[in-house]
């Protein structure tokens, strides 16, 4: 295990009625006024954005709201935001929804106190010194961005879908009330499965050192993801599923599985996003196709690892380890073909070039370099 040094600092407020008490963290923080951040409009359609209100209201906070976050959040809706946040003199930041809308919510935090392009944070050109307060409440539990401390923002112009890091974004405070989550369809339960094992998984399969502790608290994870999945597609009113799934997602990606971890890295987030910033792609419906074929070519270069993993959860080693795993993907619905979510063979060589390029600022560009990265994505042609 290496030195490391572990520090979340967001505060969880877990269960029902989750979503106003928030509201007291916020007061009592001393912010005197809000800006609400939500998706495209089913936050009030389905009357949560009305409660949350009249509890802000109650506590005599001012408040201002900014909809319209779409799925793969884009640059121009942050740089909206920065201008909207700033024309209003808001002093916190309260998102509602899921992982697109915290990952926008924090962007616009970050680039609030900034006077040149927000970008140059998930470009790596430098990195934020003040960041606006950013509170959450959760609607769709999947990305773990309720408590870490990223952000991922596609660049629609540049065809670019990056991620940056920062203590200052943070959240202070998340509300997750799983009885919210029961409206989430199975299409979308399906994704967020899916982008919740990958989280672990990442890590699980490519770090460097042998964790035994990290590999049990993650195997116990991917196991309870996959059990309660399957209760939620059978009964979306499973309170115990839904709230054992929703506290997963956040374990999935808040830092205490990488705690210690030497050399690992995200291959699959790497590839997929590229395809969800060049095409409109789901995050978690992209995964489902890159993870097979990933996970396929993984395994010729690290097989003890793999077979672990499929063994673990589906009893099997080998190909047919691998195999499983894309079948309990079908099972929940999901393409695992490019070209059932609409992707041509021709295309590859253009999503290759992405990846690569993305790869250049990471530590793994040697290893997914264009060819490397077309030939694993070809896997995902296969029948």
């Amino acid at each position: 295990m290496t030195d490391f040094v572990f520090q979340n600092p967001t505060k969880i407020i877990f269960g029902e009625e989750a979503e106003l008490k928030i509201v007291a963290d916020i007061k009592d923080g001393g912010y005197k006024k809000t800006m609400i951040i939500y998706g495209m409009g089913r936050v009030k359609q389905n009357g949560l954005y009305d409660r949350v209100v009249r509890r802000i209201i109650k506590n005599e906070l001012g408040f201002t709201d900014f909809g319209g976050v779409r799925p793969n959040p884009v640059l121009s809706f942050v740089h909206d935001g920065i201008e909207w946040a700033r024309k209003n003199e808001v002093d916190s930041i309260l998102a509602i929804g899921g992982g697109s809308v915290i990952d926008a919510a924090k962007a616009i935090a970050a680039g609030f106190y900034y006077d040149a392009d927000v970008w140059d944070f998930f470009d790596k050109k430098t990195s934020p010194t003040k960041a606006l307060p950013v509170f959450t409440i959760l609607t769709l539990a999947a990305t773990g961005s309720e408590m870490n401390n990223v952000s991922v923002i596609t660049n629609e112009e540049e065809q670019k879908k990056y991620a940056f890091g920062s203590n200052l974004i943070f959240p202070v405070a998340s509300a997750l009330n799983p009885s919210i989550t029961m409206s989430v369809d199975n299409r979308q339960s399906a994704f967020a499965a899916v982008d919740a094992i990958s989280h672990i998984l990442e890590v699980y399969l490519s770090k460097q050192n042998n964790l035994r502790l990290n590999d049990r608290l993650s195997e116990a994870l991917l196991r309870t993801i996959v059990k309660d999945t399957e209760k939620i597609l059978e009964n979306p009113q499973d309170y115990d599923a839904r709230a054992s799934f929703m506290w997963s997602a956040t374990l999935a990606l808040n830092g205490i599985l990488s705690c210690g971890a030497e050399g690992y890295y995200f291959a699959n987030h790497l590839l997929e996003h590229s395809i969800s910033a060049m095409y409109d792609v789901a995050h978690g419906e992209g995964l489902a196709v890159v993870l097979p074929a990933w996970l396929s070519w993984f395994r010729e270069r690290e097989p003890k690892r793999v077979d672990r993993f499929t063994k673990k959860l589906f009893k099997k080693t080998g190909d047919e380890g691998v195999v499983a795993f894309e079948w309990w993907l079908r099972s929940l619905g999901l393409a695992t073909r490019l070209g059932e979510i609409g992707i041509k063979e021709s295309q590859i060589s253009y999503i290759a070039e992405n990846v690569a390029t993305a790869a250049l600022r990471s530590k793994i560009y040697k290893e997914y370099d264009k060819k490397t990265v077309e030939g694993i994505l070809k896997r995902a042609l296969r029948s």
